[in-house]
């Protein structure tokens, strides 16, 4: 029963863009699918941004001084931190700075911190 629904549904969206085609919105199925597809990452763009942003991965050497951390902070925003080579935050961060900002920190190399700040993220640190 649940395959039928499936596919009578499928029926269904299949019958609405060749209508939509019929009436002249679009030139072609291939032309509807394509708009709904642009539409759809326009509207989760900001979304997608935001997670490549947070998840790219740095190769080479990544500093974060207080100001990039309380900027971050200001922004509502938490760090994944991605390194492969040396990571380091400044001796000015302060362990709570630190445990707010940052949510996770993967270093394939080395990671430099003051031992305060370290402690503060030992949950985080994978």
């Amino acid at each position: 029963m649940r395959r039928r629904r499936s596919r009578s549904t499928w029926g269904l969206w299949i019958w609405v863009s060749d209508l939509l085609v019929r009436e002249g919105f679009y030139s072609n199925r291939t032309d509807f699918i394509r708009t709904a597809i642009r539409n759809q990452l326009a509207t989760h763009a900001e979304a997608v941004r935001q997670t490549v942003a947070q998840q790219t991965l740095v190769l080479g050497v990544q500093h974060f001084s207080r100001r990039d951390l309380e900027a971050v902070r200001d922004a509502g925003e938490r760090l994944r931190i991605e390194v492969l080579g040396l990571a380091s935050i400044a001796d000015d961060v302060s362990p709570e700075l630190a445990l707010e900002t940052i949510e996770s920190v993967v270093v394939l190399g080395a990671f430099r911190a003051s031992p305060a700040v370290k402690r503060a993220l030992a949950d985080c640190i994978g």
